[in-house]
């Protein structure tokens, strides 16, 4: 007898193209680093350190006025509304008292006893005067006698703790509001930085710019290289900073920031990234930190902007997009291609191995062939010769000059 068996559904699985399974698992697994990475520094500028066990707390109250300064404002406003009522109920609660000792609320309506404070019949009169007293309104219907020399006493302590008072919280607010934390905020920074070649050299660069037409003056930039360590001693450091040279020594570092710049650090012998090549740097764990200073033209104060750019935001091979253009009597500004890049002809090899192949392609050429043949004789020499121009075709194909029409090129790429 047969028995009817369903047979499992079969379901086909579409494929993935080959490049696309090709590239998924180091899609995958850049992802999973820049989830693991950490940084130091946020894009915004905020520095992604918190103190934790601080057991000399009393540091902070010796410098109550810079812990004031950097309290939130919900809770800085809290602070003064709180101040300021306090002062008002003690002072107030003092010339209660000083009426009450003084019997003055048990004539009230004695016409011909001298009260300490004419019109004061209980607590809530003595605190409004405290209050007109504090902030020199003087509405004239509560007013001191000369009968009581232990309020005028009072009188002059109010007098002199409330313009102490006044001094230090006004002027905490307004240090507060003309902080140059929002000036920073128009102090832009490219989304990612690029290593590509310039005059020859590969060059790590990133760009700046300011969106208010007052300048910053007097700016300069620095950047860090932030990336753990370890000593020849076997000493780990975490999070070693490291100087990247970008114009110190020429002054560029100085910046007429009027337009955007492309802020470039050589990487040379001196430089951190001398032995990193492309397939290194999508390996590394590091960060580097750039830091833009200067005075803020309409209060003078200093301004500091900030920014970092991971290993995955380092584009190899990668140039800025022009944003300057010249118009009918000025210069504008494009910020809508601020942070775009376009792909250029840039060698995948580290700066030292690429120094390293320029010496050997030039080193043959500035012997002389007397000297070379008295030394080796011809045949080697032939044969080194061969060697040496291999080496030149090969140089040539992966620096060859770029054109200006860079940018020609991709575009033409792109429509292909």
């Amino acid at each position: 007898m047969e028995q009817d068996v369903e047979s499992p559904a079969i379901i086909k699985q579409h494929k993935l193209p080959k490049q696309a399974r090709e590239e998924l698992p180091h899609q995958l697994a850049e992802r999973e680093r820049n989830r693991r990475l950490q940084r130091y520094v946020q894009k915004d500028g905020k520095c992604n350190v918190h103190h934790g066990n601080v057991r000399e707390t009393y540091r902070y109250l010796t410098d109550i006025f810079t812990t004031l300064v950097d309290l939130k404002w919900m809770l800085n406003l809290f602070i003064f509304v709180l101040v300021y009522t306090v002062t008002w109920l003690f002072f107030g609660f003092m010339w209660w008292l000083i009426a009450y000792l003084r019997g003055d609320l048990e004539h009230l309506s004695d016409n011909k006893w001298t009260p300490c404070v004419n019109n004061l019949n209980g607590f809530v009169s003595a605190f409004l005067f405290s209050i007109e007293t504090e902030t020199t309104i003087g509405y004239g219907y509560r007013v001191i006698t000369d009968q009581c020399p232990e309020g005028i006493l009072l009188l002059l302590i109010q007098s002199v703790l409330g313009s102490i008072v006044n001094a230090f919280m006004v002027g905490c607010m307004f240090v507060k509001i003309s902080q140059p934390k929002k000036r920073a905020e128009t102090l832009v920074f490219s989304t990612n930085a690029v290593i590509s070649m310039r005059d020859g050299r590969l060059c790590l660069m990133f760009r700046v710019g300011d969106l208010r037409n007052s300048h910053i003056v007097e700016a300069s930039i620095r950047a860090k290289l932030i990336k753990s360590k370890q000593t020849k001693e076997g000493e780990f450091i975490p999070l070693n900073q490291t100087d990247m040279n970008v114009g110190y020594n020429t002054g560029d570092d100085r910046l007429f920031l009027v337009s955007p710049l492309i802020i470039c650090h050589e990487i040379n012998q001196n430089s951190p990234f001398w032995e990193v090549s492309q397939a290194n740097l999508s390996m590394d764990e590091l960060e580097v930190v750039v830091i833009l200073e200067g005075m803020v033209e309409a209060t003078g104060m200093t301004c500091q902007a900030r920014s970092s750019y991971v290993s995955s935001e380092i584009k190899w091979g990668y140039r800025f997009t022009p944003v300057l253009t010249l118009e009918d009597g000025f210069y504008e500004v494009d910020y809508n291609s601020f942070h775009d890049i376009y792909e250029t002809n840039t060698p995948s090899c580290s700066a030292k191995e690429l120094a390293d192949m320029n010496n050997r392609s030039r080193l043959p050429l500035t012997w002389s062939l007397a000297s070379k043949l008295s030394q080796q004789g011809l045949p080697e020499l032939e044969q080194e010769g061969q060697e040496t121009k291999m080496i030149l075709l090969n140089q040539e194909k992966i620096l060859q000059p770029e054109r200006n029409g860079d940018i020609a090129n991709v575009e033409s790429e792109s429509k292909v």
